[in-house]
């Protein structure tokens, strides 16, 4: 895991685990994406363990509710900001440090990059804003690997919509925002992207299913292996 130089989670707390995160645009099979490469990862032998943002915990679950239902449209931006950190927290301290502490590999469906696009971008908030709470609540913890599926707002907006049409429960909230602002929130991950591009590696995710599954194998299993390498205990 990647450890912040000035300070934060020490390397003793964090675990020798790996953390990888997957982010885009909602619509962008990211979801699924996780999924398959989980199923692959199982079939290797490797101990994982999958984290949901928000969500992933019995906290979080209830933050998830407030924040995806359509209904919740009184929500202000600040207020939305401070909940997807709260259940962040909560994940965090519940679930994702301790699997890193017993030596497995995370697959983190969003983190702190997806609040950085969306509220810092999309909503106009600014990153200062967000990294400055992300310093307090995660002492500036970052994934190790994140895998940014990109896409097409248009694409990604229509898969949204046509998936919450079928949907189970409500969280529609953020597909009711117009073009325009998922047109920010990509620039967001684009400048994440730019500004730590060893981390945050573009995957191409307008084509189909198996096609981005290969493309993300193709990025993780080679980290894997060599992270396994470093981790005698592993039997990858």
């Amino acid at each position: 895991m990647s450890i912040p130089a000035s300070g934060g989670y020490t390397c003793s707390l964090a675990g020798p685990g790996l953390f990888i995160s997957f982010e885009g645009l909602d619509g962008c099979g990211k979801s699924t994406q996780l999924q398959l490469l989980a199923q692959r990862l199982r079939q290797e032998g490797v101990e994982i363990l999958i984290a949901q943002e928000p969500g992933g915990t019995g906290l979080g679950q209830g933050i998830r509710s407030l924040l995806l239902n359509s209904a919740n449209t009184e929500i202000r931006p600040v207020s939305e900001l401070l909940l997807y950190f709260a259940s962040r927290c909560q994940n965090l301290e519940e679930v994702i440090l301790p699997a890193l502490s017993a030596n497995k590999v995370v697959l983190c469906d969003r983190f702190t990059d997806a609040t950085i696009a969306y509220q810092g971008y999309g909503r106009g908030l600014g990153d200062k804003l967000v990294r400055q709470i992300d310093t307090i609540v995660c002492k500036a913890l970052r994934p190790d690997l994140t895998l940014w599926l990109d896409i097409e707002p248009e694409t990604s907006l229509h898969r949204a919509r046509k998936r919450n049409d079928t949907a189970e429960r409500d969280e529609g909230r953020m597909e009711s925002e117009t073009l325009e602002f998922f047109l920010r929130v990509r620039a967001g991950y684009a400048a994440i992207h730019d500004s730590e591009p060893g981390r945050v590696l573009r995957v191409e995710a307008d084509g189909s299913i198996e096609d981005v599954a290969g493309q993300i194998q193709n990025i993780v299993l080679p980290k894997i292996s060599k992270w396994s390498r470093e981790q005698p205990s592993n039997n990858y």
